[in-house]
């Protein structure tokens, strides 16, 4: 009987209300130190800087088709161009030549008109431009991952697609200074 009245006691036995609130602040702390460890703002910048990058990559493959199987690249502007008449991502010259099925959506920036120093020859925010036989496709990046790969005196980073090099890859500039057709080598 003993026994069973210290047993009664032992499993009746709960924490205090100074030990539960100890528990809640420690586990506060260490929520707070993995939240600034992952940093969830650069994430999403990286995740959209991810999609920029596949999407210059596919734009360029497709103008590199088109280019293929007319022998020249589109003009910037006017009726079949990377433009369009009206200008609208749906009659984009990559989309009715059947290149690509529709243009793509670029991932919204984080500082609203941070990427588009193109206009007006951009679609969707993916930028365009052209010389007689070169061009080059390039959206800006956001995250400070691929902005650290750049050098002190050019702190904006690009995404370009370059006929020149026949690849993508990152070039780094100021934020006026867009990247131009020739390009061939890159910093990232």
């Amino acid at each position: 009987m003993n026994k069973i009245k210290n047993l009664n006691r032992y499993l009746s036995k709960g924490f205090t209300l100074i030990e539960l609130l100890i528990v809640i602040a420690v586990l506060g702390v260490l929520a707070a130190v993995v939240l600034v460890a992952i940093d969830p703002v650069q994430q999403l910048a990286r995740g959209r800087d991810a999609g920029r990058k596949s999407t210059i990559g596919q734009l360029g493959r497709a103008m590199q088709a088109y280019y293929t199987s007319t022998g020249v690249y589109p003009p910037e502007t006017g009726v079949n161009s990377w433009m369009g008449s009206p200008v609208s991502p749906a009659n984009n010259i990559l989309v009715t030549s059947g290149e690509i099925k529709s243009f793509p959506a670029n991932p919204a920036y984080a500082v609203p008109g941070a990427g588009i120093p193109c206009s007006p020859n951009n679609v969707n925010g993916y930028c365009f431009d052209a010389s007689a036989t070169e061009i080059v496709i390039f959206a800006r990046m956001e995250s400070k991952s691929v902005i650290s790969n750049c050098p002190a005196g050019s702190p904006t980073a690009w995404y370009v697609f370059s006929s020149a090099a026949g690849r993508s890859g990152g070039t780094c500039g100021t934020g006026a200074t867009a990247p131009v057709p020739g390009i061939t080598t890159f910093v990232f």
